[in-house]
Order: structure tokens, then C-alpha cells, then sequence
């Protein structure tokens, strides 16, 4: 294999991948340390307090201070957990949670990969995440972390099932699985509309699988 030929099979065309993954994912967690900040503040307003309010104007740079912080932080492994598992547990969840992103189309045409099975691999994909939960309570050897993470885990598996019937009204609406099908569909109204109680099911089984408040319980 001469050069030309590994540049134009491997290096071109994996440049161009990873372009596309970073253009899709510096965007969404960007988004969601400013969505972390907004929460914090309309939280505090709740409870009478200031939230952040010193890291950048008006606090708006905490949420990254924060990420630096457990970026730089010490690494405890606790001596007798399972080493490799308890530190696999952590990467598996975030690459899980980000995996997902793959198949969501943000334009017409602008999706990194647009699958007929769109739903069904969000469906894998949110399903494997479970797995990190479990692995990270297990490996501690510890009951207590164990037990808390059956909790989290069962939490995230019913709800699971909630959004799942809800996903299905939506497809019997489209007839397909494809999630830019299922996008354009919505050109004239949205689904939420004719579908609010469905909608209002889908954002309350949304926030308990992700441990958002009210149902934040299994972090504590």
C-alpha cells in the first residue's frame, strides 16, 4: 500500500469523521454547562439563594470551572474495589451518553450518521448506558455504592419503559424510524401539540432518567 493510496482510504476520509464528531459535540457541551448554570440559578431563585455568582460575569463561567475541577481533581480508587472496572464504569457512561448523538439531525442534511434505525439505536444505546451505573456500585465492593446503584439503575429502566410507549405513538404518527423522517414530519405542527399528554409523560420520564430534579434521588 503506497502512501497516496493510505491517505486517500484511512487519513482523509478518518479526519473528516472526527471533524464531524467534534463539530456535534464542543456545541452540546457547551450547551449543557450553560443549561447546568441556568438550572443553578432558577434553582436558587427557588430557594432563596444567590447560585453562582463569582466565576465570570454573573457567574456564567462556573459550570466550566466546576469541569476543570473534576478534571484535575485527585483520583481516589478505593484499595479494594475491582481497579480496572471501577475506573471503565465512568468512561463507558459518558461515552455512552454521548454516543447517542450520533443519529440526532440538527438540519436538513446535517446529521452524522442518518441510520433508517434511528430510534433503535437510541434505544441501545440509552439501554447500555445502565451498565455504567451498575459497574461503578459493583467494582466499589462496597454494599452501599452496590445499592445505590440498583436504585439509579432501576429508576432509569422503568422509566425507560414509559418513554418507550410514548416513542411509539410518535412513530405510528410517522411510520418510520428514521429520526429525520420523523423531523420533517413535523414541518407543519409539532407532535407535542396533538400529543401533550404523551409530551408531558415523555419530559417527566426524561427527568427521571437523568436523575434531574425531582427525581435526583439515586445521587444522593
Amino acid at each position: 500500500m503506497n502512501n497516496f493510496s493510505l491517505l486517500n482510504d484511512f487519513i482523509i476520509p478518518g479526519s473528516i469523521i472526527i471533524a464531524q464528531i467534534l463539530a456535534v459535540l464542543m456545541p452540546v457541551l457547551i450547551s449543557v454547562a450553560f443549561l447546568v448554570y441556568a438550572e443553578r440559578k432558577v434553582l436558587a431563585l427557588i430557594q432563596l439563594r444567590r447560585g453562582p455568582n463569582v466565576v465570570g460575569p454573573f457567574g456564567i463561567l462556573q459550570s466550566f470551572a466546576d469541569a476543570l475541577k473534576l478534571l484535575t481533581k485527585e483520583n481516589i480508587v478505593p484499595t479494594n474495589s475491582n481497579k480496572v472496572v471501577f475506573l471503565l464504569a465512568p468512561i463507558i457512561t459518558m461515552v455512552l451518553s454521548l454516543a447517542g448523538w450520533a443519529v440526532i439531525p440538527f438540519a436538513p442534511n446535517l446529521v452524522i450518521s442518518d441510520i433508517n434505525v434511528g430510534i433503535m439505536y437510541l434505544f441501545a444505546v440509552s439501554s447500555l448506558g445502565v451498565y455504567g451505573v451498575i459497574m461503578a456500585g459493583w467494582a466499589s465492593n462496597s454494599q452501599y455504592p452496590f445499592l445505590g446503584a440498583l436504585r439509579s439503575a432501576a429508576q432509569m429502566v422503568s422509566y425507560e419503559v414509559s418513554i418507550g410507549f410514548v416513542i411509539i405513538t410518535v412513530l405510528l404518527c410517522v411510520g418510520s424510524l428514521n429520526l429525520s423522517k420523523i423531523v420533517e414530519a413535523q414541518q407543519t405542527v409539532w407532535f407535542a401539540i396533538p400529543l401533550l399528554p404523551m409530551f408531558v409523560v415523555f419530559f417527566i420520564s426524561a427527568l427521571a432518567e437523568t436523575n434531574r430534579l425531582p427525581f435526583d434521588l439515586p445521587e444522593d
